[in-house]
């Protein structure tokens, strides 16, 4: 059983509530650190002001790339209590991602025994802004001091949060997305399924000329035929056929190449909830082309925890381009979802599966 640093009695320093986040730089007061080794395993959780790392440079983590990362969000209920949601979910694929890399795994209890111990603590740097939330940050890293090429026998885990406002801004408005055709994220056998620091790097290319383009975001393809929408950025993505409640929402096949996500799984359930048809297909940027010209698909959006529900209204492929529905403009079935989610998040729905998680 991992052993649990009891929290300090009151925080550090003077938590001072942030105004104007922006998206992943406004740090909190804190962090989280635990550490592990071949002959003790885990060592006690413990909460500490957020500070500066010493390693050393021929640190293993540094030169191989043994790095696993997770990104959750706390909100604020509207009853003033703060709450995780899916962090269990969070913590499986976070297991499922160190597998991957051979790294140690986090037990689930003390995940979330992490995240109470940060956002207890640092909670009041969230405003009363409702787009307002705290990003959590956990993230393991191989310590060994060694340049040969073998997985670590030292660990370091350390849980970090910051405030975070819209990753897109703060309203609610259409994005432009580019369509890759040089480069793809994952191909099968590697590691497109899992959230490592490895994919992250080699996408930022892809997303320079996708910003070049006038686009927020490129939009993967898969690496066999370069043919079949995988993914966006660092989100996964959504296209709705249809209009009103027959309106069905369709995600590309999850094939082993794109990240599972916990905010994917999500909007599935509550699509099924309000009504609409779901579906997981393999579909070809032609169609998708083919398929918004014919006005069969009307909506299309991209969803994450960054993301939350954001809408697309305009596609670039090469030299040419297409809108998505009604010029572009955020449409009903995506703006439901959007609420759906955003009311979950504030304890303002129902959440007949438990998925928000209070924190002690």
């Amino acid at each position: 059983m991992t052993a649990i640093a009891e929290p300090p009695v009151a925080p550090v320093a003077p938590v001072e509530v942030v105004r104007n986040p922006g998206h992943g730089e406004s740090f909190t007061a804190h962090m989280v650190s635990a550490e592990w080794s071949e002959e003790t395993g885990w060592t006690a959780l413990d909460l500490v002001p957020l500070a500066d790392l010493t390693i050393h440079p021929g640190m293993i983590g540094l030169h191989y790339g043994q790095v696993a990362f997770e990104g959750l969000k706390a909100h604020r209920r509207m009853d003033g209590a703060m709450g995780v949601f899916r962090p269990r979910d969070h913590a499986a694929r976070f297991q499922r991602s160190c597998r991957r890399l051979a790294i140690p795994e986090l037990p689930e209890e003390t995940f979330v025994e992490a995240l109470d111990l940060l956002i207890s603590a640092d909670q009041g740097h969230l405003s009363d802004d409702p787009s307002h939330s705290i990003y959590i940050r956990p993230i393991i890293f191989a310590t060994d001091t060694s340049l040969m090429l073998r997985p670590s026998r030292t660990y370091r885990f350390l849980l970090m949060a910051f405030v975070a406002g819209g990753f897109f801004g703060e309203d609610v408005e259409s994005v432009s997305v580019w369509i890759s055709r040089q480069f793809v994220r994952a191909f099968p056998g590697g590691t497109g399924d899992v959230k490592i620091a490895g994919n992250y790097a080699p996408s930022f290319l892809a997303q320079r000329a996708a910003e070049a383009a006038g686009c927020a975001q490129a939009v993967w393809l898969d690496a066999h035929e370069r043919r079949y929408v995988e993914e966006m950025g660092g989100m996964n993505m959504f296209l709705v056929r249809g209009t009103g409640a027959d309106a069905q929402v369709i995600t590309p096949q999850l094939t082993g190449t794109l990240l599972p996500g916990v905010t994917r799984r999500t909007i599935l359930a509550l699509a099924e909830r309000l009504g609409h048809s779901v579906a997981e297909e393999k579909l070809t940027v032609d169609q998708w082309r083919e398929e918004c010209a014919s006005g069969s698909i009307t909506e299309v959006f991209a969803c994450g925890t960054a993301a939350v529900v954001t809408p697309v209204g305009r596609v670039v492929d090469g030299d040419s381009g297409w809108t998505i529905g009604d010029e572009g403009r955020p449409g009903p079935v995506t703006l439901s979802l959007r609420q759906a989610l955003i009311g979950l998040h504030h304890g303002e729905t129902p959440d007949p599966e438990g998925w928000l998680h209070l924190v002690r």
